[in-house]
């Protein structure tokens, strides 16, 4: 019989959880949970005798992966998957894989979130603005940054999008104005939804020189990594455009640095992107279903260590 572990130092919602059991069980696997665990030991010894793992920020490491004999799949209910290492795993011939789109939807709804809030000076009592006519420039047109631009549309906002890696087709049947350059994009736009994924290309890319291309009232939304913006150039955009604005779900590592700026500065105190009773479902249910796609069949259609 399979074991599958659930490890989530923050744990699915208890009906994810019934989901997630009820998937395995009808495919006659045995799970077992590690939830709100404090130590790596505790992971480290959970993992010994599990074929399969669901994990959502937890990391996977060399460490974990060599304590897991039998381990042949790990799967990152949600989409950014820097928290497995996948050179580690691939040696070890274990799958590594996403849930894409699974919680999109939670991810745009507070990308907008963030920009209302900021919008209206954190409710200050004070007047603030509308997004109502405002430009918007989506950094990575995916999943969620397709929902951010349909959202955005209907409060409307003029949206535009750049994405090496999508044509400006498929951006424009949207109704998104596609431009050829994140430079263009960031000049055009008073709000930047970030949605880029951190790799060795793009952490540290959203520098000084990038953002200081924003117009007048710029404010930079982040729900995607802290990794990618670079955190000297922030501080020098805080300092030398007192118009900038940031609202993040990733706090970065000088936030205490940031305070001083807190009329135009906010952070989420934990990720909360994925933290709706919807994505917690959507996301556990995938990654189950996605453990018994592989071991029953071999079915590697989201694998990310390929």
């Amino acid at each position: 019989m399979p074991k599958v572990l659930v490890a989530t130092e923050k744990p699915f919602a208890p009906k994810a959880v019934q989901e997630i059991r009820d998937i395995l069980t009808e495919a006659g696997y045995e799970l077992a949970l590690l939830e709100k665990y404090t130590e790596k030991k505790d992971l480290l010894d959970a993992v010994a005798d599990i074929d399969g793992l669901i994990i959502r920020s937890d990391i996977v490491d060399s460490s974990v992966l060599e304590a897991a004999k039998n381990l042949k799949i790990v799967v990152r209910a949600g989409a950014g998957y820097d928290n497995i290492d996948l050179v580690a795993a691939t040696a070890k011939g274990v799958v590594a894989m996403n849930t894409p789109g699974q919680n999109s939807n939670a991810v745009a709804e507070l990308a907008l979130g963030m920009m209302i809030y900021i919008a209206r000076g954190q409710f200050n009592g004070k007047a603030g603005t509308e997004l109502k006519n405002k430009t918007l420039g989506i950094h990575a047109y995916g999943n969620v940054g397709k929902l951010v631009a349909k959202i955005a549309k209907g409060f409307g906002m003029q949206v535009f999008a750049f994405d090496p890696f999508v044509g400006s087709a498929t951006i424009e049947a949207d109704g998104v104005i596609a431009v050829k350059s994140q430079e263009e994009l960031y000049s055009k736009c008073r709000y930047i939804s970030l949605h880029i994924p951190a790799t060795g290309e793009t952490k540290g890319s959203i520098d000084f020189e990038l953002l200081s291309k924003m117009p007048d009232g710029a404010v930079l939304v982040n729900t995607a990594r802290k990794e990618v913006v670079n955190e000297e150039g922030l501080k020098k955009m805080f300092a030398e455009r007192k118009d900038f604005c940031y609202a993040t779900d990733v706090a970065p590592d000088c936030t205490d640095e940031l305070v001083q700026y807190e009329t135009r500065y906010f952070a989420t105190p934990k990720k909360m992107g994925a933290q709706t009773a919807e994505a917690n479902i959507n996301a556990g249910i995938a990654a189950a279903q996605q453990i018994v796609a592989y071991i029953n069949k071999g079915d590697t259609t989201f694998q990310v260590n390929k």
